[in-house]
């Protein structure tokens, strides 16, 4: 995978020759290289352009115009989504989400963030283009990247010098550190909650010799950028989280997992990264201690939303396409290359910090009983003051609609595409494990939305990210998306609704992991909900084919220069 980003960085894309001589050179079949390109959605075997656009096409995007900027460029260039210019000089398409939805409409150039888009923004953008001017050369206000934060709790506004939680978490030794860890009851942050303490614990005992402490920052989830922050300003946090989890369970390496649309992260981490080298907070026999040896590498994606899954993760480090496998065997036992491997989000580790320095019992005073802590919200949509919001577990959503500035709020989507739709009379639930779960993302929609288009752009979504391994999913999607769109234009029946929840059953029980299973769920919600938002747009009829076959036979008539009755459908019907 790395192979293959520094490939296409320097050549622009991954020619054929240069795939004869990486499956030489690394003693592999050429298809199976193939395959991991043909796989991600970054990786390009053909020119897109010197410079390549990609309009990012989250929900929250399109409801701050992203569209009509879409169009704007495409019409500057004269060209159609995703077309090649003539010239060689440049691609337009759209990506998922890019994790700048606090500040967007956004887009990437050749993989690097341009955020706070305009028409003044994109006419510039246009003309550094047509002049060939490399990017270094362009505006440095154009790739700036806010943190956004509005709400601070424990998290970050602890001070913590470089190595004070290590050196904490040492003092107490590898057992004592995990007996912290699962006194705290401190549950994963990535969504499923899977109690922190016991994955150690289960992967600390797992046969073997070799482990491994992997790092998810591969955040896709729509609406969802608290990792974005976290590895801006809080990365040394993170970076010891994944040294205390490799202490505890004897583990020498990690590896971070960061998204594609974070590129312009990587030189700044690593940097990070060589500093605690030489600070002794990495390497060998770390801060003096013998024997305990533990270094990270950064990793980067190439464009899929299913490598946030913990399995396709550790399949894409392999350098595979990135396919969810098959559970039991769990990673915590044969994870990456076969060995026991932890893997924590980054708000996970970072927070492991928090245990390491004050102890357990005070971090389980903290939130609710089942839900201890706090939690990073990512907020974004139709509200005053979207960005980072940390709160305890156990706060209202009618609490945090009132800090970033939401009116007229007609719902709320709780945990991204993958999440959960709140109406009006739910605000007062509580954000927590045992309440509404999620995993950060939460987008604000205003009264003036249509919850059919909301819901319509999530299954586009799911379609587009599907990794085509089962049927259900890769069969559903696309069903799922057909019947969306028949309904968007006019041709929706009754019987369309009846299939919408049939297709969502059938998602939710047969697809082989979490994105088909819950693919169908924004809709589900949506149709409870606001199911006006459907209704308008259904025709009276019991059922309206989509497709008009007579119209499709127009061209057969007009080559056999005919177009009497008989030459027509629906007088043979």
């Amino acid at each position: 995978m790395q192979i293959l980003r520094e490939t296409q960085e320097r050549l622009d894309f991954i020619p054929k020759w240069a795939v004869d001589y990486l499956a030489q050179a690394l003693c592999l079949d050429g298809a199976q290289i193939q395959a991991v390109i043909d796989f991600y959605a970054f990786f390009y075997d053909s020119s897109r352009g010197k410079y390549r656009i990609l309009f990012s096409d989250n929900v929250t995007d399109r409801m701050q115009g992203n569209t009509a900027l879409l169009s704007r460029m495409l019409s500057k260039f004269s060209l159609t989504q995703g077309q090649v210019s003539g010239d060689g000089l440049v691609s337009i398409d759209t990506a998922s989400c890019t994790g700048m939805c606090d500040q967007g409409p956004a887009l990437l150039v050749n993989n690097y963030a341009i955020t706070r888009l305009s028409s003044q923004r994109i006419d510039q953008i246009c003309e550094l283009i047509k002049s060939q001017t490399p990017l270094v050369e362009w505006p440095a206000e154009f790739f700036s990247v806010q943190d956004n934060i509005h709400r601070k709790d424990v998290l970050m506004t602890t001070e913590m010098a470089n190595g004070q939680a290590l050196k904490r978490a040492m003092e107490l030794g590898p057992q004592g550190m995990l007996a912290e860890m699962k006194t705290s009851n401190f549950r994963g942050r990535g969504g499923a909650g899977f109690t922190t303490g016991v994955k150690w614990e289960a992967c600390k005992n797992a046969p073997g010799q070799t482990r491994y402490v992997l790092c998810n920052a591969d955040e896709g989830e729509p609406g969802t950028f608290k990792d974005r922050v976290l590895l801006t300003s809080f990365a040394e946090r993170v970076f010891e989280g994944m040294t205390i989890a490799g202490y505890v369970i004897g583990a020498s390496k990690g590896l971070v997992y960061l998204r594609a649309e974070y590129r312009f992260m990587l030189e700044r981490l690593q940097a990070q990264l060589e500093a605690r080298r030489k600070a002794n907070l990495l390497g060998k026999d770390i801060l003096g201690q013998q024997g305990f040896n533990f270094d990270i590498e950064i990793h980067m994606g190439a464009g899929a939303y299913v490598c946030g899954e913990e399995t396709a993760l550790i399949e894409s480090l392999e350098g595979k396409p990135g396919r969810p496998r098959i559970r039991p065997p769990f990673p915590v036992t044969h994870g990456y290359l076969g060995q026991p491997t932890v893997v924590n989000n980054v708000e996970t580790l970072a927070k492991v910090t928090l245990i390491a320095q004050n102890g357990g019992a005070w971090y389980k005073g903290l939130g609710t009983k089942l839900s201890t802590g706090t939690k990073l919200l990512s907020i974004s949509g139709d509200c005053d003051k979207p960005g980072i919001y940390e709160y305890p577990f156990g706060v209202r959503i009618s609490k945090v609609l009132e800090d970033c500035g939401a009116r007229n709020t007609m719902a709320v989507q709780v945990g991204g595409a993958a999440g959960t739709c709140l109406a009006r009379h739910e605000f007062g639930r509580k954000i927590a494990f045992e309440d509404v779960s999620t995993s950060g993302a939460l987008m604000v929609f205003g009264s003036n939305r249509d919850m059919f288009e909301v819901a319509r752009n999530f299954s586009h979504f799911f379609k587009h990210e599907s990794c085509g391994f089962c049927t259900p999913c890769r069969v559903g999607t696309t069903l799922l998306c057909n019947i969306l769109d028949k309904i968007a234009e006019g041709k929706g029946t009754g019987y369309e609704m009846n299939e919408l929840s049939r297709l969502h059953q059938l998602l939710k029980t047969s697809s082989h992991c979490g994105l088909g299973q819950t693919a169908a769920s924004p809709v589900f919600d949506t149709m409870q909900k606001f199911r006006p938002s459907y209704d308008r747009r259904l025709k009276q009829k019991d059922f309206e084919p989509a497709f008009d076959l007579d119209a499709a036979l127009a061209p057969a008539r007009e080559i056999m220069e005919r177009d009497d009755a008989d030459a027509h459908l629906e007088n043979e019907l």
